[in-house]
């Protein structure tokens, strides 16, 4: 991967909105699943994601996460109540005028919760028809800060870009007066990376600097010459595409991976071989892969998926936020939103905080390391930092 997700510099805390809300009190949704709406009328879930399209995978793995989740949170019934969820999916191939579309046609048949948004351009397109319909949104793995604030309708089951980065700092301790350099591609991704670690690591001490390589470059030996003559204390890596395995093997070869702390994003497992000899000697910052967490949620997930991979948890936690909000709330959107302001549970990564300010999802991130080789790597957690330690600072609410 190389932090593809991490694509926008981030929004400065701002004011947060005042929060006396009853729904703190920590706990899964699957306990108390008695309550809902006024009827036996099915609950309608629209879910639209990527079920073709570049995130396709993404994709696959949040709709098994979900149906997990569903299962997980309903003690297996799929029901609140007497009530059925009645999940309809589209395929939204990663277009959002096609994200956008389907969500009109959802709601215009009836369905106040829509789920998904594997794609942040997508998220951004689907939380103002939220807004603008009053129906509950729950953006999936779409990672652009921008989600979080959006609008009072707006919630995330997913991370945030935010959040990757301050578990890239985490590994230099105090930043203040340490050296780090991005390397990226040059474009609009390479400067969004570079912006988001300055604002993240950079004003929290740090001197942060750049090399970058043009997205054409196939040699990348005077990149990694350029890089192990700065010396920085953290080497952060910003990388797409398929010439990922050659700027890995000369960051190996040059001796830069064995000269300072390299850190980069954590894909799912399927990228994992593109790091070649290269990839013991990283360390990744990871939202989630399989095994980072032993808890109640992982192990019902575990059963339903027996490999688990890092998209597979938003799914998950966007089941039982809509358990959640129809136990809560019935059919009245406002009150499900009440209902998840400030909520805490138990989801598949630990504990999981929705912050009533702003609807950022307050969530444990991992630091880890990939051991043997090629189809056969392996991650273990190396640390993990708590939902507050990894905490996006808090916005103003647009909407």
């Amino acid at each position: 991967m190389t932090v593809r997700h991490t694509r926008r510099a981030f929004l400065s805390a701002a004011t947060m909105m005042a929060a006396a809300l009853a729904a703190t009190a920590c706990g899964s949704p699957q306990d108390t699943a008695t309550g809902g709406g006024d009827n036996a009328a099915p609950v309608k879930v629209g879910l639209v994601y990527s079920q073709s399209g570049a995130l396709a995978s993404y994709g696959k793995q949040y709709i098994e996460g979900f149906k997990a989740g569903l299962d997980f949170a309903t003690q297996g019934t799929g029901k609140v109540g007497d009530r059925k969820i009645e999940l309809t999916e589209v395929d939204d191939a990663g277009d959002p005028a096609k994200a956008v579309s389907a969500a009109k046609d959802l709601i215009g048949k009836g369905t106040k919760i829509i789920a998904g948004s594997t794609a942040s351009g997508v998220a951004l397109q689907v939380a103002p028809i939220a807004a603008q319909n009053k129906v509950l949104f729950i953006s999936g793995p779409a990672a652009t800060d921008a989600v979080t604030g959006a609008n009072k309708y707006t919630f995330r089951s997913g991370r945030q870009s935010y959040q990757d980065v301050v578990t890239a700092r985490s590994f230099i301790g105090d930043p203040a007066g340490k050296k780090v350099v991005v390397f990226a591609q040059d474009g609009a991704f390479g400067d969004a990376n570079e912006g988001a670690v300055k604002a993240v690591i950079g004003t929290a001490g740090a001197s942060v600097s750049s090399v970058r390589a043009p997205a054409s470059a196939t040699e990348f030996t005077p990149f990694a010459s350029q890089i192990k003559a700065a010396k920085p204390d953290l080497l952060f890596v910003a990388w797409a595409g398929t010439t990922a395995p050659a700027m890995w093997q000369s960051l190996d070869q040059q001796g830069v991976l064995s000269s300072t702390t390299v850190v980069t994003g954590l894909d799912i497992r399927s990228s994992w071989p593109t790091f070649g000899a290269a990839g013991t000697k990283i360390s990744f910052l990871s939202h989630y892969f399989d095994g980072a967490s032993d808890t109640e949620a992982s192990k019902a997930l575990k059963a339903k998926v027996s490999t688990t991979d890092l998209f597979h948890p938003d799914g998950f936690a966007a089941a039982q936020m809509v358990v959640r909000a129809v136990q809560e709330g019935g059919d009245d959107v406002d009150k499900m939103v009440t209902a998840l302001e400030g909520w805490s549970f138990d989801g598949v990564k630990g504990k999981m905080t929705i912050r009533a300010a702003d609807h950022a999802l307050l969530q444990p991130m991992f630091q880890a390391k990939l051991t043997g080789s090629g189809t056969a790597f392996t991650a273990t957690a190396q640390k993990s930092l708590t939902g507050d330690e990894a905490a996006p600072p808090a916005v103003a609410m647009k909407g």
